[in-house]
């Protein structure tokens, strides 16, 4: 018989990999080619040539028994120390590479965190809309998210919500930005004003609440925005990275957990990532990727190709009467459904072979997302089929 958990886990299946299930289906019998699948954040520009080059090279120049060996749970020394480095450069921070930790992607970084950080009945708070799989990583570990709506005008943290939602049992809180679903970039203001209530509720509960920054999206931003690292703001901040979309890796499950000396008790809290990263079974991140990607930190995917894709699709859908948020940064659109219970709106969309994703699977309904990382060609091919949609729900045109 199965764990009462991961029955559980069972009936909350991941809504958006049922929306992939479902457009492969469908493009099996209409043909690939006509149907316009939203569902999925797969990275549609290829891994820059310099990644290849640097995975040859090593394969080429480095005993095998050297480069696919066990090393430290925490990873290669040479590769945390670049990346420290990089940081360093970038962002102002004083990271050596003791400060980083290698994991099995962002999914694996926050859960060998929430591991060394959560006890049975603790909560994260979280903020809406949300990454689904946040709950899951949680109850992993007998814990629990508590969900902070957002500011309905701008989709940024409702700060007098976040401050409501703490309770003694608050162990950390966990931030995504740029935002999935959304694309929002959550202000320089609203990182402040988190900072703040964090330091009260700190003071006020007399225990430690980290801030956990998930960051798969840091590259990706628009507008002439800039990156950003969240250290800054708050002593008690745990960023957790991921290269699948910086570097079109998703597959390769590579990324890297950084805390800095500032956090309360770093040295015990790496120890205890360490330790996680190997009781979880990752025993540490896979070899060959972590030296590749040490090689290309200077590198970045093709974010003309993915501003192209935002701009014609937001535009294209505006024009067509939809109320969309306007994506900062990532790869997602945020569009309003034109009825309250938005899966009758997904399921309509549907019948003309458009897939997307409910936004109730990111703890906010009214609203789904549309992950608009597929070819230009097939945004701009959509717009007659969102047409279509428009229609039926009497949207008003733009002449």
């Amino acid at each position: 018989m199965l764990s009462k958990k991961i029955q559980a886990a069972l009936a909350g299946s991941s809504a958006i990999r049922a929306m992939f299930v479902e457009g492969k289906e469908l493009a099996a019998s209409v043909g690939e080619e006509n149907v316009f699948d939203f569902s999925l954040g797969n990275p549609a520009t290829p891994a820059p040539e310099a990644v290849k080059t640097a995975m040859k090279e090593l394969l080429d120049a480095t005993d095998p028994l050297v480069l696919h060996g066990y090393m430290s749970n925490s990873g290669y020394e040479d590769v945390r120390s670049a990346i420290a480095d990089n940081l360093n450069r970038r962002f102002g921070t004083n990271f050596s590479g003791r400060n980083i930790v290698m994991t099995v992607g962002a999914a694996g970084g926050i859960n060998i965190v929430f591991k060394t950080i959560l006890d049975p009945g603790d909560e994260v708070i979280v903020f809406a809309p949300f990454f689904g799989e946040y709950k899951n990583y949680a109850a992993n570990f007998d814990a629990s998210v508590v969900v902070v709506p957002p500011d309905a005008a701008t989709f940024e943290p409702d700060l007098a919500a976040f401050a409501a939602a703490f309770t003694d049992k608050t162990k950390a809180v966990l931030v995504n930005t740029p935002n999935n679903p959304t694309g929002v970039i959550y202000s320089d203001a609203v990182m402040q004003g988190m900072a703040r209530i964090l330091c009260e509720k700190e003071a006020q509960y007399q225990h430690d609440i980290y801030l956990i920054s998930d960051e798969p999206y840091r590259e990706l931003v628009y507008d002439g925005e800039k990156e950003n690292f969240l250290t800054k703001y708050y002593h008690n901040t745990i960023v957790g990275y991921s290269f699948s979309k910086s570097l079109s890796l998703p597959g390769e499950r590579i990324g890297y957990i950084a805390v800095p000396d500032e956090a309360s008790d770093s040295e015990d809290l790496l120890a205890g990532i360490e330790v996680a990263n190997r009781t979880l079974g990752f025993v540490n991140a896979p070899s060959l990727i972590q030296k590749a990607v040490a090689a290309c930190l200077e590198e970045k995917t093709n974010l003309d190709f993915y501003d192209k894709n935002r701009k014609d699709l937001y535009e294209g859908l505006t024009r067509l009467g939809f109320t969309c948020i306007r994506p900062q940064g990532a790869f997602y659109l945020w569009v309003k459904s034109p009825v309250l219970d938005e899966a009758e709106f997904v399921a309509e969309a549907k019948k003309y072979n458009l897939i997307l994703v409910k936004g109730s699977a990111f703890g906010y309904g009214g609203y789904v997302r549309l992950a608009y990382c597929i070819s230009n060609e097939k945004i701009n091919r959509s717009l007659e089929a969102f047409a279509k949609l428009a229609d039926v729900y009497g949207l008003g045109r733009e002449a």
